[in-house]
């Protein structure tokens, strides 16, 4: 049996990234995966991709819809009988300062990465309550720290921070476990821009002790450890998944 046999498990964000990865963790440790997102190519290719043998169902939806996103919750609560936990992935991420940044790329940003997991949040929370289950928040070093000409995308996932925070406090004496983990650059779709620029690269590589992007499975390793029994006592933990990037305090190697 797997850490997850018999858990239901609902991932936003799951048609690529770190989204499928960790889809992939949980479905190879015995969970009834769904994953959410815009694309049903995408979250078709990462029901293709599962495991042998694994359960992972694909539910078109748009988190930053709240009807949608609440009817997606509990549906899945009512078809597999329980939720025992919610990973708010889904984000997108578009570059600006405040200067550059009209109002409608600012409320497409939070509406995707704070109001997507508002949403998905409250319509799990009762759920989460029947099972005394958690909620995993993907959040980015860039909630931690600022980033130059990505403000929008930096005041969303610093909002996930302090939203993290509060429900933790809130919600454990529910029972509810409530965390977050923060990876710096990781190789996605997302970050394919930034990947493919060699100067831009070369600045990260030299502010990461590891040198290199994270795997999107490194970071869906810890999704998963944080959603287990194995963290039954972590709650309110935000978890850098930035190979040593905050050890370094963002200065370069010597």
């Amino acid at each position: 049996m797997g850490r997850f046999t018999g858990k239901v498990v609902i991932i936003t964000g799951g048609g690529s990234g770190i989204g499928a990865a960790a889809a992939h963790r949980f479905a190879a440790d015995g969970a009834t995966v769904v994953i959410a997102g815009r694309s049903q190519d995408k979250l078709d290719k990462t029901v293709a991709d599962a495991p042998a043998g694994s359960t992972v169902v694909a539910k078109a939806c748009d988190t930053s819809d709240q009807e949608a996103v609440t009817r997606l919750v509990d549906e899945v609560a009512r078809e597999h009988g329980r939720l025992d936990t919610l990973v708010n992935n889904a984000a997108i991420a578009r570059p600006g300062t405040v200067a550059d940044l009209d109002a409608a790329t600012w409320r497409e940003v939070m509406a995707t990465d704070v109001d997507g997991v508002f949403y998905a949040s409250k319509a799990a929370i009762d759920h989460l309550r029947a099972t005394r289950g958690s909620i995993v928040n993907v959040g980015s070093v860039s909630g931690l720290g600022g980033d130059w000409g990505m403000a929008a995308y930096n005041a969303a996932k610093g909002a996930v921070v302090n939203l993290t925070n509060a429900m933790a406090l809130d919600h454990g004496p529910d029972g509810v476990r409530v965390n977050a983990v923060h990876p710096s650059l990781t190789a996605t779709d997302m970050s394919e821009g930034i990947r493919s620029d060699d100067e831009v690269m070369d600045k990260f590589r030299d502010r990461i002790p590891f040198g290199r992007p994270a795997e999107p499975a490194e970071v869906g390793d810890v999704i998963a450890f944080l959603a287990s029994d194995d963290a039954r006592f972590v709650s309110g933990a935000h978890v850098p998944v930035d190979g040593g990037l905050g050890a370094s305090n963002g200065q370069p190697r010597m």
